[in-house]
């Protein structure tokens, strides 16, 4: 073992999206011999990290580095990185009736419910809200975001149909009833005096006929 001690594992914060372009620096010259692995979390972005017997020359590099923010960070215990080293399958934390946002494929940017998880095919069954015949489309659970979970009932964002009181309903029918009422009341009334015009036009005429 290089320099007499026991490899110790420690944090490298980055600029964040440039974390592979600081790995390809530390992969060369007196940094690729002080270090024994590296880690890049997908999940926690600007941070690298590596086990390494030297921290001193690691130190010693990583100021010719660009996009590396400080000297190493601490010393981290093996345990704390598990979640990043153990995959998780994308179903996990989604079950039956749970209200998703698809987020990739043809169907992205749509609201549905999950009516089926297949844990083996990392897949899950879904049932589209806006769809008129609901019809089951299969997503792979990458392409799913969850926004509710069933207990908390509808997704934020969908409308509600708004439910009246019969009072309610019963006063605004009448009040449209007496709208139109007064509406054809009014066609009625300019009816009449259009007839009575049209009589007494006739009336004149006759007269003017018969004097001479």
């Amino acid at each position: 073992m290089k320099g007499g001690s026991k490899p110790q594992i420690f944090a490298i914060k980055t600029t964040i999206g440039q974390e592979k372009a600081v790995i390809d620096f530390m992969m060369q010259g007196r940094m690729k011999e002080a270090l024994k692995a590296i880690l890049v979390p997908e999940t926690l972005r600007g941070y690298i990290f590596v086990e390494t017997h030297e921290p001193q020359i690691v130190n010693q590099e990583l100021v010719k580095i660009p996009h590396v923010r400080g000297r190493l960070i601490g010393q981290v215990n093996i345990a704390e990185l598990e979640e990043f080293l153990i995959a998780k399958k994308s179903t996990e934390g989604v079950e039956v009736g749970d209200i998703v946002e698809i987020i990739g494929g043809p169907f992205k940017g749509e609201k549905a419910k999950i009516t089926r998880v297949d844990t083996t095919k990392d897949e899950v069954i879904l049932e589209l809200f806006e769809s008129t015949h609901p019809i089951p489309i299969k997503v792979h659970a990458d392409y799913i975001k969850k926004i509710m979970s069933k207990e908390e009932g509808e997704p934020e964002g969908e409308v509600k149909k708004e439910i009246k009181p019969e009072k309610v309903v019963e006063k605004e029918k009448k009040l449209e009833e007496e709208v139109l009422k007064e509406m054809f009341g009014k066609e009625e009334e300019e009816e009449e005096e259009e007839g009575e015009e049209k009589v007494e036009g006739e009336k004149k005429k006759k007269k003017t006929k018969f004097v001479l």
